[in-house]
């Protein structure tokens, strides 16, 4: 099969620089017959690509096939507005895996999920469609998502049976379960990660209690990022790393969504923050990897931009010939895990291209970076009995170009380096969340702290005086802005208790009114401005604010709060669960993957040749970091 994808790709090229046009005369009649003309072009191609000239005419005919039903779908398209989609079917189908299916493009996704399902034998709710490397939303139409007339729709299915073995109710049951939980597993998967990047978002929760989301350099310390670009960050990275959790447990068909809802987030992230760290090229990397591994890279129109995309952003991130990741973590050998992946990948694309010549010498590449990358295993053993994970064992000796003693040496400084990097964090944020309820004391928010904080480099004194020379941030409130910005009616006994501080009694009530009864922050304010209050800030009366009524609901809806609650815990468990300890996972790697698709790549005549091979093997369409810190974003991005 990867045999004929090549010649398909040969041919195709030739005919494009021959500018042979198969659905006219000569080489389709009147009738859309195939004319003489083709078999004395099968024979051209035949010789000059030294294979069977019957089988070169087969693939000639089915590239005449594709135009012609391809251009009568355009004349179709353009006389009824009825749209052609490629269906592209899951692997398990090992026939007829590419479809046509004609539709109008004013319908919604949900109808055309239906129309898939029910076309090609579906169940409507184990199938995602993916269009344009996003997930088809069920409730726009097509035209609102950008879908057009010849499009290719990949589709994703949540449970995996042969025809046969549906024909068993039990195990049909079975898989219709396996594949509910699934889909719950998506979604919980989403609603875990926006709670622990709100977390984030909001750097109140206590770090010993509350699990939360965190960016870290390579070093494992802390950065800061802009406020408007953080929660996409967040939810770009942790679906990110969710995504490579089902990677390794090969779950190809789930890690895809998350792997695409990743993308998504990191786009909204500013160029610039793109193309200094490496997770954004490691995130193109794995995308591509999960369609070839899902046997649908052909589905992937851009996946030769994705691979160059992560090429620059690693020259950009590392420097050239690695000379920034050298400074920055001493060595770069366990980098070039990426890189080797990387090669492979250009390689298999290139083939299936037809740039026979590229792909050889980027397979070359791959393998050599395989024999620099292989690890001898009884050196693992040695660094096991240490007491190292097997981990720490491979990351280590990569680093030390397999030398024992200096892997040992390395992996335990690292270790150490990283104790006193968390307990320092630790610290640092523990006197954050102490410096934050020191201000909520005086009477201040959550988000006015935060906010003077952040402006004083987390020293208390000073944010203190930020918000005494800016009484206006005491209006950064946490709750509901219009029942915030009602005042009330300050008692006799403060307003006493100001005029006997030796404040005028009308500026005094004023005071009060403002800060809402809030003596302290009305006496503060006062003495900060000379016993009078800034003009910028409302001094008219409102209506005062009323205690929030009891309602009968509340003690009935404890119930539900609490199971909304355990729910979310759960949530949040389950993204815990698939975060590796090791900042470094993204970079640990057996290799045995790539070593086999290396192993049935054979080079002859200097071209490269995939074998034939099983969906296990080389398939036919390009065919198999509570984030506490990610350690891949470089120095420099704070």
């Amino acid at each position: 099969m990867a045999q004929k994808k090549y010649l398909q790709a040969k041919l195709t090229q030739f005919l494009r620089e021959d500018r042979i046009q198969l659905w006219k005369p000569p080489y389709t009649d009147e009738n859309k017959k195939v004319g003489l003309a083709l078999k004395d072009l099968a024979k051209k191609y035949s010789d000059k690509l030294e294979c069977c000239e019957n089988e070169v005419e087969k693939i000639i005919e089915e590239i005449r096939c594709k135009a012609i039903e391809r251009g009568t779908g355009n004349e179709n398209y353009r006389t009824t507005g009825i749209a052609t989609i490629e269906v592209f079917l899951p692997p398990r189908l090992k026939k007829d895996r590419k479809n046509l299916l004609e539709t109008q493009l004013l319908i919604t996704g949900r109808e055309l999920r239906s129309k898939i399902a029910e076309t090609f034998g579906f169940q409507e709710n184990y199938i995602k469609i993916v269009i344009n490397k996003k997930q088809l939303q069920l409730g726009k139409t097509l035209e609102e998502q950008g879908v057009a007339h010849n499009v290719k729709a990949m589709v994703l299915e949540l449970k995996q049976s042969e025809e046969d073995v549906r024909k068993n109710f039990q195990l049909e049951e079975e898989e219709q379960n396996e594949a509910e939980l699934k889909e719950k597993q998506i979604q919980r998967t989403k609603r875990g990660l926006e709670i622990l990047a709100q977390r984030a978002a909001e750097t109140v929760v206590d770090p010993e209690m509350t699990p939360y989301l965190d960016i870290a350099n390579q070093t494992g310390r802390s950065i800061r990022i802009p406020a408007s670009e953080r929660k996409a960050l967040m939810l770009a990275m942790g679906y990110h790393e969710k995504g490579r959790a089902f990677l390794k447990r090969k779950e190809y068909g789930i890690a895809l969504p998350c792997l695409l809802d990743a993308d998504k987030y990191f786009c909204e992230c500013c160029r610039e923050l793109l193309d200094t760290v490496d997770n954004y090229a490691v995130l193109q990397l794995d995308i591509v990897w999960c369609y070839f591994r899902l046997e649908q890279l052909e589905c992937l129109d851009d996946a030769e931009k994705k691979l160059n995309l992560a090429q620059k952003c690693f020259k950009n991130c590392y420097g050239e010939n690695h000379q920034r990741l050298v400074h920055i973590k001493g060595n770069c050998g366990k980098e070039k895990v990426l890189f080797l992946r990387l090669y492979l990948l250009q390689g298999i694309r290139n083939y299936h291209s037809g740039n026979d010549v590229e792909a050889c010498e980027y397979l070359n590449k791959a393998r050599q970076l395989l024999k620099e990358l292989y690890i001898d295993p009884s050196k693992v053993d040695n660094l096991l009995q240490l007491g190292f994970t097997a981990q720490e064992a491979r990351l280590g000796l990569r680093a030390c170009d397999g030398n024992v003693d200096h892997a040992a040496t390395h992996i335990t400084n690292r270790r150490e380096e990283l104790a006193q990097i968390r307990k320092e964090e630790k610290e640092k944020k523990r006197r954050r969340l102490e410096n934050i309820r020191s201000l909520k004391g005086m009477g201040y928010s959550t988000h006015a702290a935060q906010q003077a904080l952040h402006a004083a480099s987390g020293n208390l004194d000073e944010a203190l005086k930020i918000l005494l020379s800016n009484p206006q941030m005491w209006w950064l409130n946490d709750s509901n802005p219009e029942t915030d910005n009602r005042q009330e009616s300050p008692s006799q006994e403060n307003i006493d208790q100001l005029v006997y501080m030796g404040f005028d009694a009308l500026v005094a009530e004023a005071a009060l009114r403002v800060f809402r009864g809030n003596v302290q922050l009305a006496a503060q304010t006062l003495a900060h401005n000379g016993g009078s209050l800034p003009p910028d800030l409302p001094l008219s009366p409102e209506d005062s604010l009323s205690p929030p009524a009891t309602s009968p609901s509340d003690s009935a809806g404890t119930s539900s709060a609490s199971t909304d609650e355990d729910m979310e815990t759960e949530a949040v468990n389950e993204i815990l669960e698939d975060i590796p300890e090791h900042e470094e996972d993204y970079l640990d790697s057996t290799l045995e993957d790539e070593e086999m698709i290396i192993a049935e790549c054979a080079p002859s005549g200097g071209s490269f040749q995939p074998q034939d091979c099983s969906s296990s093997q080389m398939p036919s369409g390009l065919s198999s970091r509570c984030i506490q810190d990610f350690s891949s974003l470089p120095e420099g991005t704070d």
